[in-house]
């Protein structure tokens, strides 16, 4: 990672920790430098105007004054071709669409002459079109795990059995090539794995999850993780299906 994009990384950081702050040692090993190159970094955003305050001790870190907001993201014309390029070969992916038009919005702030190489490099960058699930229902549970509350879906099993389900969601998860809505499921009052092509229907209840927790689906394999935070290798994530 270049310096320019580690700063803006490291102010974002910051900016999320909040008024707990994180200390030097952590953003050191988030960004695998040494906390002298931390503390450089930690410089370089001070004196460029970045509100950065600091409390000493145990317990103590950094973080930016509440209420301040960082500069406009500046991409080179590989890296917004790079974002396209990752939406546009998982459109099936949970906010997929969202993602779309907040690139949109980054594109159209850039300067006409990286907007220019940009949209020409997209033209050599291909990828194979996969069809999407209906709109409708991944709306639906997009909302539903946004909003922590219940989502009531028509499912049709692997040996083709059609069930009604109100389901909790706890998180959304990858495999082979198919994307899966995990929950608490009230029907067999445990946790599943619901294959997101095989929900016919989707609908947002009223009702408000129990709190089942991530936790409660199990020790993700060792090459899983996330999607926040700084992106490393592709990784698929184990899953057992519903039944």
């Amino acid at each position: 990672m270049k310096r320019v994009e580690r700063l803006h990384a490291l102010a974002e950081m910051l900016r999320r920790s909040g008024a707990r702050g994180v200390s030097a040692a952590r953003l050191a090993e988030e960004f695998e430098v040494s906390v002298r190159t931390i503390k450089r970094d930690l410089d370089a955003l001070e004196n460029s105007g970045a509100p950065i305050w600091s409390r000493p001790g145990p317990g103590g870190g950094y973080g930016l004054a509440v209420g301040t907001s960082l500069p406009p993201v500046s991409l080179s014309s590989s890296q917004a071709v790079a974002l396209m390029a990752a939406v546009s070969a998982a459109p099936d992916a949970p906010y997929a669409d969202l993602a779309a038009s907040g690139i949109q919005k980054i594109l159209d702030v850039l300067d006409p002459k990286t907007r220019a190489r940009a949209d020409e490099l997209a033209q050599r960058v291909w990828v194979r079109a996969v069809p999407s699930s209906s709109r409708p229902i991944k709306s639906a549970l997009e909302e539903a795990m946004a909003e922590q509350r219940v989502i009531r879906i028509q499912y049709t099993s692997r040996d083709e059995t059609t069930t009604t389900r109100d389901v909790e969601p706890v998180l959304f998860a990858s495999t082979n090539g198919q994307w899966y809505l995990v929950g608490w499921c009230r029907l067999r009052n445990a946790m599943r794995w619901f294959t997101v092509s095989r929900i016919q229907r989707a609908t947002v209840t009223k009702m408000a999850c129990d709190g089942h927790t991530i936790d409660e689906v199990g020790e993700p394999p060792s090459n899983a993780r996330p999607v926040h935070g700084r992106l490393g290798r592709a990784t698929n994530v184990s899953s057992g299906q519903d039944n």
